[in-house]
């Protein structure tokens, strides 16, 4: 009787001795992030290099924080209404609503702007002069035989005057090039005060002094550098999906956790296109919020007004109030290029997780006999400009136009995956 008890005592003290150490290494390290990563394998019980210097172990580096960009707003995803929420006026049936959910990201809170681009170019052309002509905006786009607009020839893209209104006379195809010169000028601007450590004080790594100086483009050995946490993702166009998912802003429209008091036809709340509210104590009520044309001939509204939108042209992308994200222009001053492929039919085709369309595939051009030519190279492009009417102000309106194709009314502004998302 006596040997049972030792036995059951015995048995007692072996599981609580092993559920303590057990218990002690869950709370040391099975918890687990990409801050604290552990010093050993989870899987294999195998020790990490934390350090960057034992090649003879499995590197894992500690990332303190998401690296973001200069410039971008976190856009937390979810699950949103895309389409058109008033009468299809235009009589396309291209953008019928459809639910869906989009993942979070990054985008830029303005449009990039003549000053932004210009460096674009300074660059290109201290590395390959062919490049640098070939990503020049087509300042011509201002010319008209019937319209006297030849200073915006000469001065809008270059006079320092111009410098914080929207760059335009950009193509689908330069804003692409330009989204990819981005992500290499950000991260090589990261590493050069940091000796080769990256901004969060990644591990020393001979990557960084792998970039090829006579390619504005290319990322060095890239899949070593994102396992090092030593670059920040893609800058790139965002899909059509996730511009018109930023645009409405509705999380102001939000109370009691997914209750929400109201729809938004347009980027802020209300069904007009003046503001209603007195903000800071300024009377900003009755103030225009985008820059758009009001009707036939009437750009601006007249001289003297302080209830119209005072200007003609794009103006200054810090002019108007941002919505509810912090993103600026999201209806009015220049439409902007998207990442999409466009084909009427996309809003019941595409996938409702991060939907996107790349090419034709399942809707394809002969479907449209009668319309405009359609075709892989037709991009979306969206958000109304300085020179249209309201209804193109809707998030949820869509047109195209050729990737090669530019005009004074389109722009463009850069989006970014969102790595992760701790502490977000």
């Amino acid at each position: 009787m006596s040997s049972t008890r030792n036995s059951i005592k015995t048995g007692f003290l072996f599981v609580l001795v092993a559920s303590m150490m057990t218990g002690c290494f869950l709370k040391k390290d099975n918890i687990r992030t990409a801050s604290n990563p552990g010093g050993y394998s989870a899987s294999t019980g195998a020790r990490y290099d934390l350090s960057g210097r034992d090649s003879s172990l499995f590197q894992v580096s500690r990332v303190a924080g998401e690296v973001v960009g200069p410039k971008l707003i976190y856009i937390q995803g979810g699950r949103t209404v895309l389409g058109a929420q008033e009468s299809d006026v235009m009589g396309l049936r291209d953008n019928v609503e459809r639910t869906v959910t989009v993942a979070s990201f990054y985008m830029d809170e303005t449009e990039v702007t003549n000053i932004d681009y210009r460096e674009f170019l300074n660059d290109l052309k201290k590395i390959n002069d062919k490049l640098y002509r070939d990503n020049l905006p087509d300042t011509n786009v201002w010319r008209s035989p019937l319209s006297f607009n030849d200073m915006y020839v000469e001065y809008y893209f270059r006079h320092p005057g111009f410098n914080f209104y929207p760059v335009v006379g950009v193509s689908w195809a330069k804003a692409v090039d330009y989204s990819k010169w981005r992500t290499k000028k950000v991260f090589e601007v990261m590493n050069e005060g940091s000796g080769g450590r990256g901004r969060r004080g990644g591990p020393d790594t001979t990557a960084t002094a792998a970039v090829d100086p006579t390619d504005p483009f290319a990322m060095p050995n890239k899949f070593q550098l994102i396992e090092q946490g030593l670059v920040l993702p893609e800058y790139r166009l965002p899909t059509e999906s996730e511009w018109e998912y930023a645009a409405k802003g509705m999380i102001g429209t939000q109370y009691l956790e997914e209750n929400q008091e109201y729809g938004r036809i347009y980027p802020w709340d209300g069904r007009g296109l003046r503001n209603p509210y007195t903000i800071n104590k300024k009377n900003k009520q009755g103030d225009f919020l985008a820059n758009f044309k009001r009707g036939r001939g009437d750009y601006g509204g007249i001289a003297g007004g302080i209830t119209n939108d005072g200007e003609i042209i794009p103006d200054n992308v810090y002019k108007f109030m941002p919505n509810d994200f912090g993103l600026y222009n999201m209806a009015g001053n220049v439409n902007e290029w998207v990442y999409d492929t466009y084909r009427p039919l996309s809003f019941q085709d595409f996938d409702d997780l991060n939907p996107v369309r790349r090419d034709g595939r399942r809707d394809v051009q002969g479907d449209y006999t009668g319309r405009m030519t359609i075709s892989d190279d037709s991009k979306v492009y969206k958000g109304g400009g300085w020179s249209d009417v309201a209804y193109w102000l809707a998030p949820g309106t869509r047109r195209y136009m050729h990737r090669d194709s530019a005009t004074a009314t389109i722009g463009f502004r850069c989006a970014m995956i969102a790595v992760g998302g701790e502490g977000k």
